[in-house]
């Protein structure tokens, strides 16, 4: 098993969302950078735990938990001419941007980016190095078991 943390923006996609939706699963899409597309792509299983972050807000950090649900599939969005997510060289037979699909499991207290920093074991964590701003990166056991703690 596995862990990441998943940036969203809260106005296009919240943890609010996710748990109102139907099996509070939703699609992670949109995703326009090769190596967080390569992370959904070949390392991303059934099962994985996801640290759903809420970003370019005016208070960013881990607002829930999450478990990967879906192996990885072509993104839709980069077939829709009208969507922002338009990709036109993306084919149907040679997608070039892949979705996966996340449930929410639980809806927890704001972990702020400020918190994190204050913490020992997190010291390592990709979002907290200076000129992070990939939307997935993967987390350590260890990170995840701290974070999960302090959660509780």
């Amino acid at each position: 098993m596995q862990y990441w943390l998943m940036k969203s923006e809260p106005d296009e996609v919240s943890i609010d969302d996710v748990m109102a939706s139907p099996k509070q699963t939703t699609a992670w899409f949109g995703v326009r950078n090769y190596q967080a597309r390569n992370f959904m792509r070949d390392q991303m299983q059934v099962g994985d735990g996801v640290l759903f972050y809420h970003s370019s807000c005016p208070e960013p950090g881990i607002a829930g938990l999450a478990e990967i649900v879906s192996t990885p599939y072509p993104d839709a969005s980069q077939f829709d001419a009208k969507s922002k997510y338009y990709d036109p060289k993306a084919t149907q037979e040679q997608p070039r941007w892949i979705s996966i699909d996340v449930q929410g499991t639980q809806k927890t207290r704001l972990l702020s980016l400020a918190e994190m920093r204050t913490i020992p074991t997190l010291e390592d964590m990709v979002v907290l190095q200076k000129g992070s701003r990939l939307s997935i990166t993967p987390v350590t056991p260890a990170q995840w078991k701290a974070i999960v703690k302090l959660l509780k």
